[in-house]
This record gives C-alpha cells, sequence and structure tokens, in this order.
C-alpha cells in the first residue's frame, strides 16, 4: 500500500549505495532508474508513479519499494546517476581554458544544457531535491559531493587538495548553479541570465586557481 507521495505505508529496506549488488541486482536497479528517467522526460515529477516505474522497469512493486522507498529516492538516484555520466564524460573530455575560473564555468553550463535537453526531467530532478527529508539524506549528499567533485576537478589540478577557503567558494557556486537551474526552470530566468550568474559566481576563483578574497 502506497501513500499520494509515492512512499510506503509500511517499514522497507532499502537497498543503500554501499550495499554490494550482484550483477542481476545492478542490472535491475539501472532498469529502475532507467524506466524513472523515460517517464519524468514525458511528464515531469507528477508523471512518476510508483506502480508505473515497476510496471515499465519489469520488477514487482514490492521490489521497486525495496529498492527505493519513495519517487523522491527514485529521482534524487537519477539525479546522481546523471551526475556520474556527466563526471566520467568531463574526465575524458575536460574544459580545456587557461583559466580555472572558466573552467568551472564551462562545465557547469555544460551540465545545465544537458538538463536543458530534457527540462522536464530537470524539473522533476529539481523538485526532488527540493522535497526531500531526513530519509533521502545520504542520497542527497552523494549527489552533492559529486557536484562538488565535478567543480574541484574541472579547477584542477587533479589531485590537489582544496583549502577550506576553496571549498566555501565552491559551496558557493554550487548554490548558484542550483538556484540558477530554478528560476530557469520556473521561467524566471533566460539561459543567458543563468550563464552570467555562474561566470559571476566562478570569479570566486582566481586564475591561479586560489579563492578571491
Amino acid at each position: 500500500m502506497t501513500t499520494d507521495s509515492g512512499s510506503a505505508t509500511t517499514s522497507v529496506d532499502p537497498m543503500t549505495p554501499a550495499a554490494p549488488m550482484t550483477a542481476r541486482q545492478e542490472a535491475r536497479r539501472r532498469r529502475i532508474l532507467q524506466a524513472t528517467a523515460r517517464l519524468a522526460g514525458r511528464g515531469g515529477f507528477d508523471a512518476v508513479q510508483m506502480r508505473e516505474v515497476a510496471e515499465s522497469s519489469g520488477v514487482a512493486l514490492g521490489t521497486l519499494y525495496r529498492y527505493f522507498p519513495s519517487k523522491v529516492h527514485l529521482l534524487v538516484a537519477v539525479m546522481q546517476d546523471q551526475l556520474e555520466d556527466l563526471h566520467e564524460t568531463l574526465r575524458k573530455r575536460p574544459p580545456t581554458d587557461e583559466d580555472p575560473a572558466a573552467r568551472v564555468a564551462r562545465t557547469l553550463m555544460r551540465a545545465f544544457r544537458a538538463m536543458q535537453r530534457e527540462p522536464h526531467l530537470a524539473d522533476a530532478m529539481v523538485r526532488a531535491l527540493t522535497f526531500a527529508d531526513r530519509s533521502v539524506s545520504a542520497e542527497v549528499e552523494t549527489v552533492s559531493r559529486l557536484t562538488t567533485a565535478i567543480i574541484l576537478d574541472a579547477m584542477g589540478p587533479a589531485g590537489s587538495r582544496p583549502t577550506p577557503r576553496q571549498l566555501s567558494a565552491v559551496r558557493v557556486i554550487e548554490h548558484t548553479w542550483h538556484s540558477a537551474l530554478i528560476t530557469w526552470l520556473s521561467g524566471r530566468a533566460s539561459i543567458a541570465q543563468v550563464g552570467t550568474d555562474i561566470e559571476t559566481a566562478c570569479r570566486l576563483i582566481d586564475p591561479a586557481g586560489a579563492v578571491r578574497r
């Protein structure tokens, strides 16, 4: 039995990202996330219903709940999956700008353009992050760590340890990127405005890779 929000009313034992999975379980999880992304891509947050996700991915509803207790968990996991793919792509084809701030801005705009191609999916993922409560804190933290890693990789050099001031700048840049995405999705900001806001935040990083005071 489920509530209107797509959460199970009975206690479940969700599979955490740290739990080891067999190849079969990994394949099942992949099908679930792909089905979720398809549904969200067509109709946004409201189009993601647990029963439809189960049917589309070919798993039992109870099995779905063991992996993901709610559609918020599902959509945050989809965002994590997409960020992992983006991170891998950026490692293979990193930005080549000489200025670290320009590299970070270019990286975040690449991420933004990826979301721009599927606005319904982007809106669903952002809404899931907004609605996430304590039960989704581990998944939300993983999304935040991935975003931080993507920005730090763009700042470079690879393997360097960021200073506390650099990490503070990264947090400001993350907040700006997230806020710019929300305002664009709500129709309150143009793509040009998003780019300007991201570039402005990235100026916290100086050409030497430090943080401006």
